[in-house]
């Protein structure tokens, strides 16, 4: 590894626009909540955990990186745990000079002792708070309604997360298994998003085709795109991405361990890049991916030979690409204005 590289990388300020709450749980976090709760763990030790949190280069696909996931899970179903693991997502993002970070979750999943919707979301939204004080990183809430959940359940997480639009949650998402539940099946859900004022993104184009990407810009009301990756099988739409600067949320290191792209050279994000999309770099679940920002962008530069100039770019994409108004955006920009763009 190109130690100076690495060093200079850290340092960037950046942002963090796609990282799910539940994927990024400290496994020393795991055990000292199993602790608290009297819950048994199948490891004793933080190592021991590691194969039920995180994933390996042998992930089969999307479902099997989402059955890391559980453990996790299901140790938060208090405002406590909700609200210590939302703070240290911000902790571990600030040791990557993180500037702004959106923090997805899908409340519904941390209901299984009795917790309301709205408790879920102010209890995130408090650690997410906690966190901005703590280490000087601004930070939002996206909800997310899941895919296999029908749509009582989640027109109902819609209305929660409309409740508190402006007071810590930026939009909210479609996440889950993307070919089992295509993006068609939740017009009626984010309709009501759409009424609501709430800003959409959508996962997308990850596990299933482009189709999905269509139909979560054209009908679900996207404004943005998680991963995106099937992008490219589409030329006419992916003109139209690009032409109407709808970002799209990547996430490297994820997007190979889920299979979304087979291999690096097979990885589309130079050839977007190049095409003038609108790319922005995530990390996605930072324990299940075993990943960081700083590692995101040495991967692009050692696997694809993106320079210096070119990770400057991806960042300051990242900071357009906020779900901000314009007054919250021009701070945050101000934080970016001496971005060094060295050749490397």
């Amino acid at each position: 590894m190109n130690s100076d590289l690495y060093s200079l990388i850290q340092q960037l300020p950046k942002v963090d626009l796609h990282v799910h709450l539940d994927g990024s749980i400290k496994p020393e976090t795991v055990l000292d909540l199993a602790n608290q709760q009297g819950m048994d763990l199948p490891a004793i030790t933080s190592s021991g955990l590691l194969p039920y949190l995180q994933v390996t280069d042998n992930c089969k696909g999307l479902n099997d990186y989402l059955s890391k996931f559980q453990l996790g899970a299901s140790l938060l179903q208090t405002e406590a745990a909700l609200e210590r693991v939302a703070f240290e997502t911000i902790e571990q993002a600030s040791e990557h000079n993180c500037r702004y970070i959106e923090v997805r979750f899908g409340p519904q999943l941390h209901r299984q002792r009795g917790l309301g919707l709205e408790q879920v979301i102010q209890a995130v939204i408090n650690g997410l708070q906690k966190g901005e004080k703590a280490f000087g990183i601004k930070a939002q809430a996206i909800v997310c309604c899941l895919r296999h959940q029908p749509a009582s359940v989640n027109l109902k997480v819609v209305e929660a997360a409309a409740m508190f639009l402006g007071k810590g949650v930026a939009a909210v998402d479609l996440a889950g298994d993307e070919a089992g539940f295509p993006a068609f099946l939740f017009r009626k859900v984010f309709a009501l998003a759409e009424k609501k004022g709430l800003p959409i993104t959508i996962h997308a184009g990850e596990a299933a085709g482009p189709e999905n990407i269509r139909e979560a810009v054209s009908r679900l009301g996207a404004g943005r795109i998680g991963h995106g990756i099937s992008l490219k099988q589409d030329p006419v739409l992916l003109q139209e991405i690009c032409t109407n600067k709808i970002p799209l949320e990547m996430c490297p290191i994820s997007n190979i361990q889920t299979k979304a792209a087979d291999s690096w050279q097979e990885y589309p994000i130079r050839e977007y890049f190049e095409q003038g999309l609108t790319v922005t770099v995530n990390t996605d679940n930072l324990t299940v991916s075993n990943t960081d920002l700083t590692k995101e962008y040495m991967m692009l530069a050692e696997k694809l030979d993106f320079t210096i100039t070119e990770i400057v770019q991806l960042i300051r994409n990242g900071v357009e690409a906020a779900f901000l108004d314009m007054a919250e955006k021009n701070l945050l920009k101000h934080q970016f204005v001496n971005l060094p763009s060295p050749q490397r």
